[in-house]
């Protein structure tokens, strides 16, 4: 009885005009269509810090948090867009710290070190397992790289 009483409140608050002009209105699209802002950059922070712009995400770093004030002192008060630009603008002081760590602390000089190590330990093994394999890599890998610039030749395998 106390179930059916239960659903039916909440079938009439549904109903309701309030309700219907709520979903009607740019109070709820507006921070549905803008969800895809803070979306994109949760699923950005799984990957390579090289791709990160700096500019932009200080910019909407920037962006949220003005838009978070506004959504919370519009009256009447617009929780929907403030939790949204709430989690922009973690997700963006997320990616923000990994692009400094990445540019300016040494994430990159780290990454690089490790790519050469791990190449330098694997090195000589893959070129005898690619020798005897298939000679045709080993032909490629004495083809020089054309540079854009007039700096020396680098041929592929060369350190």
């Amino acid at each position: 009885m106390a179930a059916s009483r239960i659903t039916k409140k909440i079938m009439d608050v549904i109903k309701s005009k309030e309700t219907r002009d709520y979903f009607m209105s740019t109070h709820f699209w507006g921070p549905v269509a803008n969800w895809g802002i803070p979306l994109a950059a949760l699923a950005d922070i799984k990957k390579d810090p090289e791709i990160i712009s700096g500019k932009m995400t200080f910019a909407l770093t920037c962006y949220s948090a003005v838009f978070m004030r506004f959504a919370w002192m519009v009256q009447p008060r617009n929780l929907l867009l403030f939790a949204c630009h709430f989690t922009n603008e973690c997700a963006q002081l997320t990616q923000l710290g990994r692009f400094i760590n990445y540019e300016y602390l040494g994430g990159r000089a780290r990454r690089l070190a490790a790519k050469a190590e791990e190449e330098a330990a694997a090195g000589p093994l893959s070129d005898t397992l690619a020798a005897e394999s298939d000679p045709a890599p080993v032909a490629a890998a004495a083809a020089p790289v054309v540079p854009e610039s007039k700096d020396k030749v680098i041929f592929v395998g060369q350190k």
